[in-house]
C-alpha cells in the first residue's frame, strides 16, 4: 500500500545523475559537528595524560602523545572516514558526501590526502579558501578545487 504522505519516486528526484551541491552554511554545520566529536574524544585523553595544566600551557606541543592526539589522530580519523564512507560524521548527519568532481564517483585515496593538506591552504588567507564555497557555482572550497572534489547530497 502506498504511503499517502510520500511523493512518488519520480517526483522525489528529477534527474538522479544531477549532483546537488552542499552550500556554505551546511558545510559549516558539518565542521562544527566534527569538531565537537573530535574534542569529546581528544580532550579527556589529553587531560588524563597531562592533567589540567595542559589546557593552560602556552607550549604548542607538550609531548609525543600530545602531537598524536592533537595532530595525527584528527588526520587519520578524517581521512579514514573519507576513505570508507566518503564523509565524516558531520557530513553524514547533514546527508552529504565527497565525490570526484569529474566523475561524481568516489575520489581516490590521493585526492583525500591532498584534500586534507589543502585545508591549510584554504585557511591561510583569513579563511578565504573556506568562504569560497559561499559564492562558487559548485560550492567548492579551495581544498575541493585543489583535490578535484565536490561535496554533494548523498
Amino acid at each position: 500500500m502506498d504511503n499517502p504522505y510520500q511523493a512518488p519516486a519520480a517526483e522525489l528526484v528529477e534527474n538522479p545523475n544531477e549532483l546537488v551541491y552542499i552550500g556554505f552554511w551546511m558545510r559549516v554545520l558539518a565542521t562544527i559537528i566534527d569538531s565537537i566529536i573530535t574534542i569529546l574524544i581528544t580532550f579527556p585523553i589529553l587531560y588524563l595524560i597531562y592533567g589540567a595544566g595542559y589546557f593552560e600551557s602556552e607550549e604548542m606541543i607538550q609531548g609525543p602523545l600530545d602531537f598524536f592526539f592533537s595532530y595525527a589522530f584528527p588526520l587519520i580519523w578524517t581521512i579514514s572516514f573519507w576513505t570508507y564512507r566518503q564523509a565524516t560524521p558531520g557530513k553524514m548527519i547533514i546527508d552529504a558526501k565527497i565525490v570526484d568532481a569529474k566523475t561524481g564517483g568516489k575520489p581516490t585515496s590521493g585526492q583525500f590526502v591532498g584534500r586534507y593538506f589543502a585545508y591549510f591552504l584554504s585557511a591561510l588567507p583569513l579563511g578565504l579558501g573556506y568562504l569560497w564555497a559561499a559564492w562558487d557555482p559548485k560550492k567548492q572550497t579551495w581544498h575541493d578545487k585543489l583535490a578535484g572534489t565536490l561535496v554533494v547530497h548523498s
